[in-house]
């Protein structure tokens, strides 16, 4: 029956048609007693189903010699929720962090292992995110330094999120049994409730940068993108001065020296696969050296990003002409000798030969896309050499089918060098986006987002005049005229370059969002110049802002992060407030602010008619020591960040704990509607911040 009578109207309907009759003031009367009871009902089951604890946590001990033992963290996630990883680039989601009890009686070896999860390219946050769905363990090895040991406590911090709503951090107690992984027989103190929130504490933390992809995308759609760029890649490597003139003079070399026409093609078959075996040896080789997992830890690490900013600027000069990277000479001359003796064995070291050779053109981009492809983690180095290669063979195999193509090829010339040089001005910008990534994690702001617009469109402008002849580089053929394809290319790189200049202003610049910085990570977050302040009743002087407001971008909404200040002020200038429970790695917050927010009826409302105090459930930031204060959800425990206070306050208030949540109050903090979590659809929200207006009007 509560489940029928979810709102007064409906549980109005429901008793008048128990009781036969249509008169609603008959039922006013005969209400009383039972309406209340099952009301109360209705509402505090409802409401206490909102207080969520998705995951669950168990702990078990494995023992790998008499002095080291793996502690395994197992999380038990509900269906439709995710536990994210603790590899989250830095301003996205609230990462898994274990910290265990700092104790001389066992060291740590390494770091906490994960397994590989779910890699999803999140549009949100513009970053690539891994997250567990069901079931996942976390491991940490430990060396006993005492062999009396008998348990070892940690703690971990989580967040979990599903498709509509995120929880704020949680925090839980964890204890490993050492003495029944010793013994077989559980220890007395395994199953003991411990405070660790007051011992020094042994923290295991990894500095992590963003990668920037586009869309939303699965593990095995992203092997996919990888696989496409690389083979694309591989076309392109075939366009090099190195490779190209290759093609014709291989081909030709099967077709003379086989007995026939299917020996040829045969034989060119095979140095084709000859070809893709070496690449995809050289990415299981770099999977196996690193291991799957460590690649994507060191893609995300912000000195690994630095030195891939490195490694791309020589890829780049090297391609710009300034010097060419070569393999020894030794190497190309031994391999040479082998390819002499014939038959398969000599059709790879033809292939060997090939690689070698090319490697001045091939390998920038080869390292490139190992870059890239490590930035995914596990089987991508060898997908990304996969798709390299398969580009790189399959023209062998095609012209030794069909000879008579080869009179179609365009003449090796100077064009081959624009390649080479087009590729190295793409290697420079490509460069700057982990010089980027590393700033970011730094958090440096020596590149933020105006300083990387400007260094892209000063790269892509300086290549649109290379293109158009107005400027030589090492190596360049004498240009007597343009062709339409180079002037076409020109064209459209100036036309990229032009797109670019409105993002100095604060343009979001959509086809290259996935690149530069976000746009809060800005000299002027506004863009170059603005100062619009939305509600701001001082007009454009963002010094006269009331007492704890802020401006928050872009929408120029005026906003309190204080509960207190928000509300004297709404008090002072006669306004409802919106309390607004959400977090800084709130996903489903995000896409409120920018899809529905954004909609000119719900923003004119809270620019102009309600005041917006913010509660972030996830802010780190330690609360003054007069504010720190024990929980009222967990005995025992203390709130000691500002984002807990809030968390607590929104669950004891409001009887839940996800986000976004959504408040109307008034001046006497009491709801003048029902409160609402995420709502994608701009009408309801805004029908339901207009009848919290009308509310607020006629009290």
């Amino acid at each position: 029956m509560w489940i029928l009578a979810q709102n007064y109207n409906e549980l109005k309907l429901y008793f008048c048609i128990m009781m036969n009759t249509a008169n609603p003031q008959k039922f006013l009367y005969m209400r009383s007693t039972i309406v209340f009871f099952l009301l109360f009902i209705s509402i505090s089951l409802d409401l206490h189903s909102q207080i969520l604890e998705p995951v669950k946590w168990t702990t078990s001990v494995e023992k790998t010699s008499d002095s080291e033992y793996v502690l395994v963290a197992t999380a038990s996630i509900d269906p439709g929720w995710h536990l994210y990883s603790q590899n989250v680039p830095e301003n996205g989601p609230i990462p898994t962090a274990f910290t265990f009890e700092n104790n001389e009686q066992f060291k740590l070896v390494e770091t906490v292992t994960e397994e590989t999860g779910k890699t999803v390219d999140d549009p949100v946050f513009g970053m690539k995110i891994k997250y567990f769905e069901s079931k996942t363990d976390f491991k940490q090895r430990i060396k006993i330094i005492n062999k009396e040991l008998s348990v070892v406590k940690g703690e971990v911090e989580f967040m979990v999120c599903d498709d509509e709503r995120c929880l704020p951090p949680s925090y839980v107690d964890l204890v490993f049994d050492i003495y029944k992984a010793r013994t077989g027989v559980e220890s007395s103190m395994s199953g003991g409730v411990f405070n660790f929130q007051e011992p020094e504490k042994q923290v295991v933390k990894q500095i992590d940068a963003p990668v920037f992809p586009d869309e939303g995308q699965d593990n095995d759609k992203g092997l996919w993108t990888i696989f496409i760029i690389a083979f694309l890649s591989g076309f392109a490597a075939l366009l090099t001065p190195c490779v190209f003139p290759m093609i014709p003079m291989t081909v030709s070399f099967f077709t003379k020296q086989s007995k026939n026409k299917a020996a040829g093609i045969r034989n060119s078959i095979i140095y084709g696969v000859c070809i893709i075996t070496i690449y995809v040896l050289l990415g299981t080789a770099v999977t196996a050296i690193f291991g799957a997992d460590a690649l994507n830890a060191l893609a995300t690490n912000v000195w690994f990003n630095l030195v891939f900013f490195i490694l791309l600027l020589v890829f780049a000069f090297s391609f710009l002409g300034a010097f060419e990277i070569m393999l020894p000479n030794k190497w190309a001359n031994k391999v040479d000798r082998q390819a002499d003796k014939g038959g398969l064995l000599g059709i790879f070291f033809m292939a060997l030969a090939l690689a070698i050779v090319s490697f001045s053109c091939t390998g920038p981009i080869v390292g490139t896309l190992l870059v890239e492809a490590a930035s995914k983690g596990g089987i991508a180095p060898i997908v990304g050499m996969l798709g390299f290669s398969l580009a790189i063979a399959l023209p062998f195999a095609l012209f030794a089918a069909f000879p008579g193509w080869l009179n179609s090829l365009p003449k090796s010339g100077g064009w081959l060098n624009t390649v080479k040089v087009f590729l190295g001005f793409l290697e420079l910008a490509f460069a700057f986006k982990f010089l980027s990534q590393a700033d970011l994690v730094l958090q440096l702001h020596l590149l933020e987002r105006e300083v990387f617009i400007a260094i892209w469109i000063a790269i892509f402008g300086t290549l649109a005049f290379y293109l158009f002849g107005k400027i030589k580089l090492p190596h360049d053929s004498p240009l007597t005229h343009i062709s339409v394809g180079r002037l076409s290319l020109g064209l459209l790189t100036l036309a990229f370059t032009i797109y670019m200049i409105p993002g100095l202003w604060g343009a979001p610049l959509k086809l290259i969002s996935a690149f530069p910085p976000p746009l809060d990570y800005a000299e002027s977050p506004y863009g170059v110049g603005n100062s619009k302040v939305g509600n701001n009743p001082s007009g454009g002087d963002h010094d006269n802002l009331p007492d704890g407001a802020h401006l928050l971008a872009p929408h120029q909404i005026l906003a309190f992060n204080d509960y207190d200040k928000g509300l004297a002020y709404a008090k002072k200038v006669g306004k409802p407030i919106m309390l607004d429970f959400t977090g800084w790695a709130c996903v489903n917050c995000r896409k409120m602010e920018q899809n529905v927010w954004v909609n000119d009826h719900v923003l004119n409302i809270l620019k102009n008619d309600v005041i917006l105090i913010s509660l972030f459930v996830d802010d780190k930031r330690k609360l003054p020591d007069n504010e720190v204060a024990e929980s009222l959800l967990k005995p025992g425990k203390k709130l000691k960040y500002i984002g807990q206070k809030w968390s607590e306050f929104q669950t004891v208030r409001y009887k839940t704990n996800t986000q976004p949540f959504y408040v109307l109050m008034g001046h006497d903090e009491e709801n003048l509607t029902e409160p609402i979590g995420y709502t994608p659809n701009a009408d309801t929200y805004y029908q339901w911040l207009k009848l919290g207006l009308d509310n607020f009007r006629k009290k």
